[in-house]
């Protein structure tokens, strides 16, 4: 039995050829398995932060307003270490400080195991409404009020 070659097809040259084939689509999809990690663990520790956040401002206005006990900014970091997030940044606003912003931070880890890659952050605020229907006496110069009604 003889055999031919033809030359270009299954030659010496091409062998192996496969194998790095493989081994590339093999790393582009880990590397992509990777990337879409990332992103979710971002998107999750970003609405664990906010979260946080809206939970820890509203604790602190609830303490400045006296209706729980406690300083605001104090209830505030308890309330966020709760969550599972680290204050940054506390301050009250407002008048008689009834106003609290709230700056929190959350760690970033792709897997639970593995250390933090960043961190999320998010800011708050929480309060009264604001009252426009309070104008300072200066601010109503100017505004049309209704007249009396006839009599």
């Amino acid at each position: 039995m003889r055999r031919t070659r033809i030359s270009g097809a299954g030659s010496e040259s091409e062998a192996g050829n496969g194998t790095v084939l493989m081994i590339a689509v093999v790393f582009l999809a880990f590397f992509a398995l990777v990337v879409v990690l990332m992103l979710s663990a971002a998107g999750h520790a970003a609405s664990k932060a906010a979260t946080a956040a809206d939970l820890a401002a509203l604790a602190g206005a609830d303490a400045a307003r006296l209706l729980i006990p406690g300083e605001p900014c104090a209830v505030a970091g308890q309330t966020a270490r709760t969550n599972h997030a680290m204050v940054t940044e506390c301050s009250r606003q407002g008048t008689s400080g009834e106003i609290v912003k709230i700056a929190v931070k959350v760690p970033v880890a792709m897997v639970g195991w593995l250390p933090p890659f960043g961190h999320a952050v998010a800011v708050a605020r929480a309060g009264p409404p604001p009252q426009p229907w309070r104008l300072a006496p200066q601010a109503t110069r100017g505004i049309l009020r209704p007249s009396a009604p006839p009599r």
